[in-house]
């Protein structure tokens, strides 16, 4: 376990276990971040971190967990963009009875 020194947009420099770091890599990218809890204030803390701060950190015994973006973001996307009008009409309905039958109808299977 070793000690490492992160800042804290709050509380500035803080000393923190390397245990307490959490090291993320998005595998389709290799971006990476790593997150952390500051011990001062408690405020969660990411922040991004290039290749050479992700292997020191990791070296030092930080726990690296590896991730995908969501297939989603591959999906083709037909149709206008949703509107501010959309989305009021669509909490609205939500607000009905039967909105979860109106709601399937609507989809095309």
């Amino acid at each position: 376990m070793a000690t490492v020194r992160a800042s804290c947009p709050d509380c500035g420099d803080v000393e923190i276990s390397s245990e307490d770091v959490q090291v993320r890599v998005c595998i389709d990218t290799s971006c990476g971040s790593y997150a952390f809890w500051c011990p001062r204030c408690s405020l969660a803390v990411a922040k991004v971190a290039d290749a050479g701060i992700v292997h020191v950190l990791v070296s030092s015994g930080a726990p690296l967990t590896m991730w995908r973006l969501p297939a989603e973001l591959a999906e083709a996307h037909t149709g206008p963009p949703l509107t501010h009008d959309d989305l009021l009409a669509f909490h609205q309905l939500l607000q009905t009875e039967g909105w979860f039958a109106r709601v399937s109808a609507m989809v095309k299977r």
